[in-house]
């Protein structure tokens, strides 16, 4: 039998490349972009370790489980790391960066999460970044869950090396990613002996052998099905305009916020300032005593539909995720889910 999805024609090189110079477009970058064929944790990865290694003295911003699991790359690399950690219901300031390098000059990379969306904060990174371009450090940025729901511009920031999914606020596949390198990124990572090189890690094997040569030939068979979809789900934010998907971000995450203070059950936002609140998704802190795996779990029995998710680890008995990104940015997606949760509530 025949399928829409089977007995393709294979992904030209060129088709790829254009797909790529979508993406460009996105982020409003002249940088190099490289769509990589794995979920975004294989660009994370790749770019820490072809950019540090043990002459690298790393600042390491940690708003959330992320900046953790960046720090231990770091320190596997051999970097020495400083780690500012700030509380998760808070996000970093530029001046908490500046006193980092005032304590230790010699801080030459500097590594951030835009958006968490585990915790619910957004950092802000045009501030972060003045700070980090005056000291002249290589900018690691995690924009994975931003892109889509706020701006995330790595030319007009200063950023050397952005990550990006489209799993979250883009509406797309979670089976590739892209990253945006700066010429500066890449002359660290040439720098690196510890570079990944002839590996799936290695961002410089495609530098060398798909940039530099033209993008005529990849390097192997791309992930088609996902490649399609990552340009559907870019058209469509073409066509809807990305100020108008980035304003239903915002309307859904002020709505929650407002719409759980008006509950009044006892939900209060996780994250205290809006300002520092991020528009992919919002977390809730349960009231006192409520088990929050517990009622999540009943309100997606109701309705399995519904953008709802416990925290993760510890986070999981106190807090709430309304993961009102891509499709379920909308009002109606916000209501829903809070009346499943004052119901299930009433329940409980």
């Amino acid at each position: 039998m025949t399928h829409p999805l089977l007995d393709l024609a294979p992904l030209s090189a060129a088709h790829f490349a254009s797909i790529e110079d979508r993406v460009a477009r996105l982020l409003s970058t002249e940088q190099d972009v490289l769509i990589t064929q794995g979920e975004a944790l294989l660009p994370l990865e790749g770019a820490i370790r072809g950019a540090a290694g043990p002459g690298t003295t790393a600042l390491n911003v940690i708003t959330g489980p992320y900046g953790q699991t960046f720090g231990d790359w770091l320190r596997d690399c051999g970097t020495t790391v400083y780690d500012l950690a700030v509380p998760f219901h808070t996000a970093v300031t530029a001046a908490q960066i500046q006193e980092a390098f005032a304590e230790h000059p010699e801080i030459d990379f500097v590594s951030l999460v835009h958006a968490e969306a585990a915790t619910g904060n957004t950092n802000p990174v045009a501030e972060i970044g003045e700070v980090v371009r005056a000291h002249g450090a290589l900018f690691y940025l995690d924009a994975v869950a931003s892109i889509g729901a706020e701006p995330v511009l790595p030319d007009a920031w200063g950023v050397d090396l952005c990550v990006i999914g489209a799993q979250k606020a883009m509406g797309g596949p979670a089976g590739v990613s892209a990253v945006s390198v700066s010429s500066r990124a890449w002359a660290r990572m040439a720098a690196n002996p510890q570079a990944p090189r002839r590996s799936y890690l290695s961002l410089l094997d495609w530098k060398e052998r798909w940039i530099d040569g033209g993008r005529r030939a990849l390097l192997h068979a791309p992930a088609q099905l996902e490649m399609l979809a990552l340009e559907a789900c870019v058209v469509r934010i073409e066509e809807e305009g990305l100020d108008t998907v980035m304003s239903r971000h915002a309307a859904a995450a002020a709505a929650t916020r407002e719409g759980v203070r008006a509950l009044g059950t006892g939900f209060e936002p996780y994250v205290y300032e809006a300002s520092a609140a991020a528009p992919v998704a919002t977390t809730l802190r349960t009231p006192e005593g409520v088990d929050a795996s517990g009622l999540v779990a009943r309100a997606l029995a109701a309705d399995p539909s519904l953008p709802l998710a416990a925290g993760g680890g510890a986070l999981a008995k106190e807090m709430i995720r309304v993961n009102h990104y891509g499709p379920a940015a909308t009002l109606d997606a916000v209501q829903s889910s809070l009346s499943a949760l004052r119901t299930a509530l009433t329940e409980a």
